[in-house]
């Protein structure tokens, strides 16, 4: 039979799917009740074995091995593989013959006990089956084969079916999350809801997706944070809050973003950045010991430890120390010079802040291995945060950096409707200048602040950072079920 090697063997899969129909077996069955996953059954084997328990379990065949009268195969689930053996002498002629069509990627419900064998596998005796599902394309026979990254992301179920090592990601992702959840929950917290579209996008210096509700007649955006309306939350008297979900950012994509992403939100009342920073550095350090068992982890070569207490370094002195550029101090023509001396590359158009956080990121950034908390953050540039009392010109704000990477952003939240409203109203000036990235004066949210805020802290941490951190991903899409992608051709 010539022709392409992948057609021709998908064409000799309907030839078995036929062969199962004639042999009154339904391909595509819809039920069956298992009573232990793989890893499960690895757990008790002691007992399982000799209480000859009878098994339920059911997964993808990954391998056969025939030999004769009988048959060796791997079934995997999502926790693990494990060895079946189907002889004929247990099944009888005609539910053996059933295994002369059976191929590596079908679905297999099996019933039996469980045993090792003379070499030491833990195996399943299979007494019984239901055929669950017939593969109709070949698998690939080694992942390495497909080395194309973009394949494995818009093919991530190849990707999870041939790689345990990807599946354990999103398994430690899932974990990481309930984690969370958890370790607040247990203080108090409340996890809520917000808007996904908003009339007015706000809560994070960034440009949004746009789009129209039809039935209303009216321009929508996705949110780029939850933030605003957490906070009114906090105003309704909802003390301590906090949303995992979904932000969208209408930016670049690299190793480092997603054009959606998920972040942790939280917001306490009666706290400021202070609350926050302890609050940071107990849940993270809590959590990673939780799922990892150690407070030690390995990123990309770089050691990192996560024992608190954890490093406080305030952002005027590390700009300063590194760079020689006063942030506070030098006019915009001194910061550009020094910019120039310092071989960085600026633009015409970028205000104090644009240069604070280019300074940041070339030069401090990258020696922040260990978690460290950067402190004190010019208010130009944290619209919504509080300034200090001593000098206000800078904001109660900081950032967390793990890894030589942003993983989490904090400060005490500005609860002043009059300060707010001249900050929005500078923003919008920034807009008017053609800085899309500035936020919108949001009327309802200032009318909310006029109602009462009470003096409150609140923390972001972008969870799929945090994944790549824990699991060493080099790239953000690792940990991204399905990243954004171009159409397929283009």
């Amino acid at each position: 039979m010539e022709g392409n090697p992948v057609e021709v063997e998908t064409g000799e899969k309907l030839e078995k799917l036929q062969e199962l129909r004639n042999l009154g077996i339904e391909p595509y069955n819809g039920h069956f009740g298992k009573t232990h996953t793989v890893l499960e059954i690895r757990n008790h084997e002691a007992v399982l074995i000799q209480s000859e328990t009878r098994v339920r379990t059911a997964g993808r065949l990954m391998a056969i091995r025939r030999h004769g009268k009988a048959l060796f195969a791997d079934l995997q689930d999502y926790t693990g593989r494990i060895q079946i053996y189907v002889k004929r002498d247990v099944l009888g002629d005609d539910r053996f013959r059933v295994f002369r069509v059976i191929d590596v990627g079908d679905l297999l419900g099996v019933e039996g006990k469980v045993f090792r064998t003379h070499a030491g596998e833990l195996t399943i005796l299979v007494e019984d089956f239901v055929f669950l599902g017939k593969c109709l394309r070949p698998l690939p026979e080694k992942w390495h084969g497909l080395r194309d990254v973009e394949v494995r992301y818009r093919k991530r179920y190849l990707d999870l079916i041939m790689n345990p090592e990807v599946r354990s990601v999103f398994l430690l992702r899932s974990r990481l999350i309930r984690e969370i959840r958890a370790f607040l929950d247990e203080r108090g917290f409340i996890e809520v809801e917000t808007p996904m579209m908003q009339v007015i996008p706000g809560g994070a210096l960034a440009r949004p997706f746009k789009t129209f509700h039809n039935a209303l007649g009216m321009e929508l955006y996705l949110r780029i944070a939850p933030e605003l309306f957490l906070k009114r939350l906090v105003v309704g008297g909802f003390e301590k809050v906090y949303e995992i979900n979904r932000n969208f950012r209408n930016e670049g994509i690299s190793v480092r973003h997603n054009p959606e992403f998920t972040m942790l939100e939280l917001y306490e009342a009666y706290g400021n950045y202070e609350t926050m920073m302890r609050l940071c550095e107990e849940l993270l350090s809590s959590v990673v010991l939780r799922v990892l068992g150690t407070y030690t982890i390995t990123y990309q070569s770089m050691t990192i430890d996560f024992t608190p207490p954890w490093r406080r370094l305030f952002l005027p002195e590390a700009i300063r120390e590194k760079t020689g550029v006063d942030i506070l101090g030098d006019s915009l023509e001194i910061m550009q010079k020094k910019a120039d001396a310092l071989g960085m590359p600026w633009e015409a158009s970028w205000d104090r802040g644009k240069f604070v956080n280019e300074l940041l990121e070339r030069f401090v950034q990258p020696e922040l291995v260990h978690p460290t908390f950067v402190l004190d953050y010019p208010v130009e540039i944290s619209p919504l945060a509080k300034a200090k009392k001593d000098d206000p010109r800078l904001a109660e704000r900081f950032e967390l950096f793990i890894g030589r990477e942003e993983i989490g952003n904090a400060y005490s939240e500005l609860n002043d409707p009059f300060e707010q409203r001249k900050r929005f109203e500078e923003q919008a000036r920034k807009r008017q200048r053609g800085d899309l990235e500035a936020h919108s004066i949001d009327e309802d949210y200032l009318e909310a602040l006029e109602y009462g805020m009470p003096p409150t802290g609140g923390l972001g941490i972008g969870i799929d950072r945090l994944v790549m951190l824990l699991t060493d991903a080099p790239s953000i899409r690792e940990v991204i079920l399905f990243p954004l992608l171009r159409p397929a051709g283009d």
